[in-house]
C-alpha cells in the first residue's frame, strides 16, 4: 500500500532433472524453455558462484510470502559488477521486494558508498532489512518506505539542496507504468557518467504491442522512448533468456549535466 510520506527504516545495529538442486534460480509465472533455465543454473554454478547467503534471502522471502520475482543470481552478479565497473559510490534502487538485488550491489560498495532503496509495501521493507542486516550490509542500505513517486521528489529535494550527493548508479525495478515518471525524476539527481538500469522491459515480447492496454507495456514503451530521446542520455536495451523467461533490461549513461 502507498504511504502518504516517506519514511526511512533504519538498521538493526526447479524440478527439472538438468537444474542443479543448489541453484538459486526461482522461476517466477512465465517460465522459460527448460533449456534456458538449466543454462542459467550452470551459470550460476560456474561462474557466479553466489554464497549462502542469497539462499538466505530467497528462503526468508519465500516464508513471508513474498512473490518469486526478484532479479536472477546471475543477473543480480550483473548488477554487482556494474557497480564495480562504474565505481559507483551512491546507489538507488527503485523496487526493494526482499532485498535480493539491493544485496548483490551493496556487496560492490566500499565502505563509504550507500544505496537508498525504495518499497511501497511495509511487509516487503520488512522482510529486506532482516535480509540486509543478516548479511552484513545493513548499514550501507537506506530503505524508503512510501510510494516512488513520492520517495524521489524527496530525494530531489535533498539533492537539490546538497543534503545528498548525486546517484552514480540506478537500478529501476518497481512497477513499469512508473518507469517514465521514475526517469524524470532520476534525471534530476544525476551526474555525468551516471548509469540507469531498467528491468523487464520485454516481457516476452510485449513491448512490441502499441496497442495494448497493459499500463506496465505502455510505460516500458514511453520509458524506452524518453532515453532514446533524451539529449543527455546513451542508451540501448538488450533481450534475456533464462530461469525468468524472456525479458531484457535498458542501460543508459547520463553523458552531460
Amino acid at each position: 500500500m502507498d504511504t502518504s510520506d516517506a519514511e526511512r527504516l533504519p538498521a538493526d545495529h526447479s524440478s527439472a532433472a538438468e537444474t542443479p538442486s543448489s541453484s538459486l534460480a526461482r522461476p517466477g509465472p512465465d517460465v522459460g524453455a527448460p533449456e534456458a533455465a538449466a543454462v542459467d543454473a550452470y551459470v550460476e554454478q560456474a561462474v557466479v558462484r553466489p554464497g549462502p547467503e542469497f539462499a538466505a534471502v530467497q528462503r526468508r522471502a519465500e516464508e513471508g510470502g513474498l512473490p518469486a520475482i526478484e532479479v536472477s543470481a546471475a543477473q543480480g552478479k550483473h548488477l554487482e559488477l556494474m557497480v564495480r565497473i562504474s565505481g559507483a559510490r551512491q546507489v538507488l534502487e527503485v523496487g526493494t521486494l526482499a532485498g535480493f538485488s539491493t544485496l548483490w550491489m551493496a556487496r560492490a560498495l566500499d565502505d563509504d558508498g550507500g544505496i537508498v532503496t525504495c518499497e511501497v509495501e511495509s511487509h516487503h521493507a520488512a522482510v529486506a532489512r532482516s535480509n540486509l542486516d543478516a548479511a552484513g550490509v545493513g548499514e550501507k542500505v537506506d530503505i524508503r518506505l512510501g510510494s516512488a513517486e513520492q520517495t524521489l521528489q524527496s530525494l530531489v529535494e535533498e539533492v537539490r539542496t546538497g543534503a545528498r550527493e548525486p546517484f552514480d548508479l540506478v537500478f529501476l525495478d518497481a512497477d513499469k507504468a512508473g518507469n517514465p515518471r521514475y526517469l524524470e525524476l532520476v534525471m534530476e539527481m544525476v551526474r555525468p557518467g551516471t548509469v540507469i538500469i531498467g528491468d523487464n522491459v520485454v516481457r516476452d515480447g510485449g513491448v512490441l504491442e502499441a496497442d495494448s492496454d497493459d499500463p506496465d507495456i505502455q510505460g516500458i514503451r514511453r520509458f524506452l522512448t524518453m532515453q532514446g530521446e533524451h539529449p543527455r542520455l546513451e542508451a540501448t536495451a538488450v533481450q534475456t533468456v533464462g530461469a525468468k523467461s524472456w525479458d531484457g533490461f535498458s542501460l543508459a549513461v547520463v553523458t552531460r549535466g
